[in-house]
């Protein structure tokens, strides 16, 4: 297979026939000769090796290299990478490419420049469109522990300390989004993802990033601490839109500025809800306690919190709009006079019951 043929072959594999854009990154990330080996897998070093004429020790070599770049993955075990394959599609190449410590927003920022202009022009309005058709959303909204933990009756699946207990072994990794939007000076407005990391991988998600240094293990209390650091930032936790506590490799903490799934949605103009589904809980406001500082106004990215002047006041108070609201928590979390709150208004049905094993 020519080198030519080879790069195409790939974009072709990720749904990008003819992307000049794709093809710049993976020229970028690889040379014509991995691009070559790339191109027939799945397979192992030996099988590639019959395939392209390169020798064995060759092929293993760039094929582990690719493995740390985040281009290919083992199938099977992480250490002895007997068998690679390509990314599955281009959030995987996209993630693995990127949410690793790996790279330096400074001294890698052409790497990131790459995928920012290839995600705004290029990916971002094919994903929008894309899951703006579906039929029901794959992700949910976990409220903050910090907005509920004094409420009666919530579940262990919306309890996110009660989901990191849950997983057997826990890692943290840099946000792809955050990491790139960082490099090509659009920072984030909420954290600083260069010096805090907020993605959380689990499982066989936590095992590839220890393995592939792309990440750091985390001990439950470590990562209990960053729930707490996350929350105060007034980042998002995401979860699989079921009751299932377990098997779940990653859980994203969102912002609405950088993340690979809202901000797809709002170039489309379609509702985030399309993607992630509603907790159980809405936020309400005790006018009486309600100080107009607009705070919660800042922290909120669902645009669910206005602020009027209600009759006989003379001052600004908050109103939430139930529509808008998903009951993230993170307007409570930051309400310095407590007049925030989140109230149960959907039943348990409303999160989807775990697949049974």
């Amino acid at each position: 297979m020519s080198t030519n043929d080879a790069y195409d072959n790939l974009m072709e594999r990720l749904g990008h026939p003819g992307s000049t854009r794709l093809r710049t990154i993976m020229e970028y990330v690889m040379t014509p000769e991995q691009a070559q080996m790339v191109a027939t897998l799945p397979g192992t070093p030996a099988e590639v090796a019959q395939r392209t004429g390169f020798a064995e020790d060759k092929v293993r070599a760039e094929l582990d290299a690719l493995f740390f770049k985040g281009v290919t993955f083992p199938r099977g075990d992480f250490d002895k990478r007997e068998s690679y394959r390509f990314a599955r599609n281009t959030m995987q190449f996209h993630d693995a490419n990127m949410a690793t410590q790996q790279l330096d927003v400074v001294k890698d920022r052409k790497l990131f420049e790459l995928w920012y202009d290839f995600c705004l022009n290029e990916w971002y309005p094919s994903v929008g469109n894309f899951m703006a058709q579906m039929p029901q959303s794959l992700m949910r909204v976990v409220p903050a522990y910090k907005a509920i933990k004094d409420l009666p009756d919530f579940l262990p699946c919306e309890d996110y300390r009660e989901l990191l207990k849950a997983q057997e072994l826990i890692a943290v990794v840099p946000c792809s989004c955050r990491y790139c939007t960082t490099a090509v000076g659009e920072h984030c407005e909420l954290t600083k993802e260069e010096e805090r990391w907020n993605c959380l991988q689990f499982g066989r998600g936590a095992e590839y990033a220890i393995k592939r240094g792309s990440g750091k293990k985390l001990s439950l209390d470590e990562a209990l601490e960053l729930l707490d650091k996350i929350e105060e930032d007034g980042l998002v936790h995401t979860w699989a839109n079921s009751a299932m506590m377990t098997g779940v490799h990653t859980s994203c903490n969102c912002c609405r500025d950088c993340c690979m799934i809202y901000v797809p949605m709002d170039m489309v103009g379609v509702s985030i809800g399309k993607v992630w589904g509603k907790s159980r809980y809405q936020a309400e406001v005790d006018q009486d306690d309600c100080t107009g500082c607009q705070d919660c106004v800042e922290r909120c990215l669902f645009d669910a919190i206005d602020m009027v002047k209600p009759e006989g006041s003379k001052k600004l108070k908050a109103v939430i709009d139930p529509e808008k609201c998903w009951g993230c928590g993170v307007c409570v979390v930051g309400c310095e006079p407590k007049a925030l709150s989140l109230t149960l208004v959907r039943p348990v049905e409303h999160i989807p019951a775990a697949a049974s094993s």
